[in-house]
């Protein structure tokens, strides 16, 4: 236990911020979904089986909007992970300056609901999920999870 004075606690080893730029084309999917797992993997993050799951699924939904939706004015996106010590945030970034919006659910649409599955996911994780401008007009879409699933 820390007493008033003393120096903060260190870092865990496997917080950090490791970034990667893919084309935006559909094998970036697959290959964005292994790359997060791998860093996960190598940093010996202690992630809960069904968060690992369910942030692989969001990075899988996230690529796959920025290679159909931005690809046109965004021939290349941006995979960001950042790791705490209780978290984890995935991000993907391109220059598109569409905002999506996720939609209700259609079951007459056989697509669209991909953000909508990204915040339910984020949601029954206890995370939470956003859209942000960047300053050079195009988006992030991020979400983060907590590394343990909440009792």
């Amino acid at each position: 236990m820390e007493s008033l004075g003393s120096a903060p606690a260190e870092p865990v080893s496997y917080e950090g911020v490791w970034r990667f730029t893919a084309p935006a084309v559909d094998v970036s999917v697959p290959q964005a979904r292994h790359a997060v797992r791998d860093l996960l993997g190598r940093q010996d993050v202690p992630i809960g089986e069904g968060i690992l799951h369910g942030l692989l699924l969001i990075v899988s939904e996230l690529v796959t909007n920025a290679v159909k939706h931005a690809a046109l004015l965004s021939p290349e996106l941006a995979v960001e992970v950042a790791i705490g010590a209780d978290w984890v945030r995935v991000s993907v970034e391109d220059s598109h300056p569409y905002r999506p919006t996720a939609l209700e659910t259609d079951y007459a649409q056989t697509g669209g609901r991909g953000l909508l599955l990204v915040k339910e996911i984020t949601a029954e994780a206890g995370g939470t999920c956003d859209v942000e401008h960047t300053a050079s007009g195009g988006k992030i879409i991020w979400a983060a999870l907590p590394l343990k699933t909440q009792l």
